[in-house]
């Protein structure tokens, strides 16, 4: 499973940096998570309950953090054991920088995973659900922990004015709503001609 992604976070890249290294905001935010430890430099005992579709386990794992380059990127490595439900190990590799325009930062991620066991019997595309769903997951909660920490990073943006909108086509809706209409349209010709 192959997953990458990126957000726009209030916080300063140093902020954010330091959150991420934190424990304790990292227990707050990983859903299921009940315990991130430290066992060594770059080192973490992680304790964690998983649900996916009829198959739910207790993962116990470890994490280790590898290309550290304060406070720009490393790459998360790793390894979690299920029991009978199975195993999850795999890397991601975490970046941030400054935006483009405007304060705070902007985090981008690049992950692998590979499960096995019954995990792995549930099916990929419910695998890869749940796994989507926990990565929205966390930085819902991040986002969150970063305003509660951090407060007038997020007063200052909520002062900026808003994004400009995308161009429309007409009557408000956004041009690519009209084009992927337009491939609907295009396609249910070609399966009723079949």
């Amino acid at each position: 499973m192959d997953m990458q992604g990126s957000r726009r976070l209030a916080v300063s890249q140093q902020q954010a940096w330091d959150a991420l290294n934190d424990p304790e905001v990292l227990k707050t935010c990983i859903p299921g998570c009940d315990r991130v430890e430290a066992t060594g430099e770059n080192q973490y005992a992680i304790g964690m309950a998983v649900k996916i579709g009829p198959v739910s386990a207790r993962f116990a794992g470890k994490i280790q953090l590898t290309d550290v380059l304060p406070p720009n990127s490393y790459t998360l490595v790793f390894e979690g054991q299920g029991g009978g439900a199975g195993f999850g190990k795999g890397s991601a590799k975490v970046d941030l920088a400054p935006p483009a325009e405007g304060a705070g930062c902007e985090l981008t991620y690049t992950a692998q995973a590979q499960v096995g066991g019954k995990i792995a019997q549930v099916g990929q595309r419910l695998v890869d659900g749940v796994a989507k769903s926990m990565a929205e997951d966390f930085f819902k909660r991040f986002d969150a922990e970063m305003e509660r920490r951090h407060p007038q990073a997020y007063a200052a943006e909520a002062a900026l004015p808003p994004p400009t909108p995308a161009p429309t086509g007409g009557k408000g809706v956004p041009v690519w709503v009209w084009a992927l209409l337009g491939v609907a349209i295009v396609a249910a010709l070609f399966l009723l001609r079949r």
